[in-house]
């Protein structure tokens, strides 16, 4: 069965296709179901590839293929050609029921954050600020305040569930509570993604990998950049 959405985005991507032989651009996929990101885009495209409804063609940008069409808005022609028959085709956004009392809930919106290249989860490294590069994150993960991305390079903190090549959601803030995994900038030139410790006038990085030894420094040699509010996971 097809969502609304889903079903809108296929017969726009049909019609382009009739019309010139060329699929529409993900900006102008956005524009025509008045989406706010383009990731609402990415995840329909899946969701109608994987029910066979398109193909996405190799080696060729911009390339994609309709190979059927939902039965009620098929020519007969068509519908013969199609087995099995999908029936009934759509879901229709009303599941007032189901919510008791509440309206259904729009397409996600997705935020814009800037993604500033590999921080260290093993050893320090320079924090990489690359402001030319972002990535859209669901607006429900974000809490209040600024926030930013970085992608984890290392293993050190694996039994806290973050592995090396994922992408974590820092809010921006220059402390945190006892515990919390943070962003720490050591001497003022290196950073690194570590559980924070406070005692005394000292401060200690710890790992979530017993491989890595915590390392302790004075208090005036590290500051808190931000703490780990999310993560986002690549399979």
């Amino acid at each position: 069965m097809l969502t609304r959405k889903q079903q809108e985005l296929l017969l726009f991507i049909h019609e382009r296709l009739q019309a010139g032989g060329v699929s529409p651009s993900f900006d102008e996929m956005k524009d025509a179901l008045g989406l706010k990101s383009k990731s609402g885009i990415h995840r329909l495209i899946t969701g109608l590839e994987e029910r066979g409804f398109i193909r996405r063609l190799p080696h060729r940008a911009r390339a994609l293929e309709v190979t059927r069409l939902p039965d009620q808005v098929a020519s007969p022609a068509s519908k013969a050609e199609t087995t099995p028959k999908f029936r009934p085709n759509v879901i229709r956004g009303d599941f007032r029921g189901a919510l008791t009392g509440r309206e259904s809930q729009p397409e996600a919106e997705a935020v814009s954050l800037p993604l500033y290249g590999r921080i260290a989860a093993g050893l320090p490294i320079e924090a990489l600020r690359d402001n030319s590069s972002s990535i859209d994150i669901p607006a429900a993960m974000l809490a209040t305040g600024e926030h930013y991305a970085l992608e984890v390079a290392g293993d050190s903190m694996i039994e806290a569930g973050i592995m090396d090549g994922d992408t974590v959601i820092i809010q921006r803030c220059d402390t945190a509570e006892n515990g919390s995994v943070v962003v720490a900038l050591v001497d003022e030139n290196e950073v690194t993604l570590k559980r924070l410790r406070r005692k005394g006038n000292s401060i200690a990085l710890e790992p979530a990998n017993p491989n890595y030894e915590t390392r302790v420094f004075g208090a005036d040699r590290v500051s808190v950049q931000g703490r780990l509010v999310g993560l986002i996971r690549k399979y």
